[in-house]
């Protein structure tokens, strides 16, 4: 086994926390101690790779005696024989909050914090056997367990409601799981100077939809970070994924554009679209009471941009025939924070900014932003041209819509789409379009290109040819 040896200053350790146990004290940090040297006697037998993580940490070896964090503070006192360890409590990330006061508030404001609810808002999701989104966080869950779990949405209409919280009903289905901290900071060492390592976000940020992780390190920044060593060294000459998403060590980790590349529309953007789709002013008027006001930095939607994006909201079921907010535009766009409005995406965006400019002049940067802006433009157009070829095939009767789907097509389906067309358009969804625009942001040019942009008009391209296809075939089918 890997611990089977532990070295000197450890046992050095062991034996005076051991001395301390049987001398006995009414002192409260002597009873802690004793109670702390009880858990270490017996999962140094049990799981000794945890005690010395433990035994190693900056939580065992505070400079002051009553800073230091043992068993207890966290697991609380209930387990006390080997029989007994259902007793022992897992911590949630209120527990650490006990203690790091300013990091929990920022965290618990963050998009990391709604991940959990985000993963339920994706029907896709709820189609996955217990294996995969249960207990043993498979898939998804693996990494969405990083957000609280318990979080409600609310129904269609109610736009300005606050998220709701269950009481802990749903963290108490889970023993494992909610402790979310321990996503950056891991067990049981819980090292400031791990999490500020680009590794540590690499478990989540990589693959399929988000490459970050594969985007940073092909990057220049990347490379300079890999070439001299400087694992979590904020200050080092590369800049690291905590330095331009974490600015100051903020744990609200939020960025502009989101995970998805989408904003809220703002009124003026909705309004423009009636002078060039007059036939659609009562829905557009009515969705626009509903949004907000205001300018996006360096944006100046067009019509078609709007519209683009308003095909994607509707194959997402975020918008409905009559382009009118549904429940998931609630739960997703706003309640889960998947889109900003103008005021926060502004805010975050000049934030971003005077991170680049530590390095770049002004120039630079804003003519990187808009190029990377533009790229997100261009994709979202050549996949709304998709969208709505599918679309037409829906509603000309071509394609069925199936049993039990409340919208056709469906993005939030993935990969249970039925037809290999709707594939087609799951893959720009997730994959294509994804690494396209954080392709763009994150200066991997390759990923941009041949990972993100190719692909996704390859495959525009096969939808607009298999829809062709599929008409013409149902048009000789009917003329017999």
């Amino acid at each position: 086994m890997q611990y089977k040896t532990i070295n000197i200053a450890t046992m050095l350790l062991l034996l005076f926390v051991s001395a301390i146990a049987s001398a006995s004290s009414r002192d409260v940090e002597d009873e802690d101690r004793m109670l702390n040297a009880k858990c270490i006697g017996c999962h140094y037998n049990v799981t000794p790779g945890i005690v010395k993580q433990h035994l190693d940490s900056p939580m065992a070896n505070a400079h002051n005696q009553e800073d230091e964090v043992v068993c207890h503070d966290c697991h609380g006192e209930g387990h006390t024989t080997n029989t007994d360890y259902s007793k022992a409590e897992m911590p949630t990330a209120d527990v650490c909050g006990e203690c790091h006061k300013k990091q929990f508030k920022q965290y618990r404001s963050g998009k990391h914090n709604l991940a959990w609810m985000a993963q339920k808002t994706q029907i896709a999701w709820h189609n996955q056997p217990k294996s995969i989104v249960g207990q043993g966080y498979r898939g998804c869950s693996g990494c969405h367990k990083l957000g609280k779990k318990g979080l409600l949405g609310v129904s269609q209409g109610n736009m300005d409601a606050e998220l709701k919280y269950d009481g802990g009903k749903e963290e108490s289905e889970y023993r494992y799981g909610n402790a979310q901290c321990d996503a950056c900071h891991t067990r049981h060492t819980f090292r400031k100077d791990e999490a500020n390592d680009p590794r540590a976000c690499s478990n989540c940020h990589m693959g399929f939809d988000h490459p970050q992780w594969e985007m940073f390190t092909s990057s220049k920044h990347g490379v300079i970070w890999g070439i001299e060593n400087q694992g979590g060294d904020t200050d080092g000459r590369a800049p690291t994924c905590q330095t331009c998403h974490m600015v100051d060590g903020n744990h609200n980790v939020s960025t502009p554009w989101g995970f998805l590349g989408l904003r809220i529309p703002t009124k003026d953007n909705v309004l423009a679209l009636i002078d060039v789709a007059p036939s659609l002013k009562e829905p557009l008027t009515k969705l626009a009471a509903l949004l907000p006001t205001g300018h996006f930095d360096d944006l100046d939607d067009n019509p078609q941009w709007t519209f683009d994006r308003a095909i994607i909201l509707q194959a997402a079921g975020i918008l409905d025939a009559s382009l009118q907010p549904t429940k998931r535009f609630v739960e997703i766009v706003v309640q889960g924070r998947a889109a900003r409005g103008p005021d926060e995406f502004n805010k975050l965006r000049r934030d971003m900014k005077k991170t680049c400019n530590e390095c770049h002049s002004n120039q630079y940067v804003n003519d990187f932003f808009k190029a990377s802006d533009d790229t997100i433009q261009q994709a979202d157009h050549r996949f709304a041209q998709a969208i709505q070829a599918v679309q037409g095939l829906y509603r000309d009767g071509i394609l069925q819509k199936p049993e039990g789907w409340e919208y056709a097509p469906d993005l939030l389906q993935y990969y249970d789409a039925k037809t290999n067309i709707e594939q087609e358009l799951y893959l720009i969804m997730l994959e294509y379009r994804q690494r396209t625009f954080q392709g763009a942001f994150h200066a991997s040019n390759d990923y941009m290109h041949w990972y993100g942009w190719a692909p996704l008009n390859t495959a525009v391209n096969n939808i607009l040819e298999e829809a062709g296809q599929l008409r013409a075939e149902h048009e000789a089918k009917n003329s017999h």
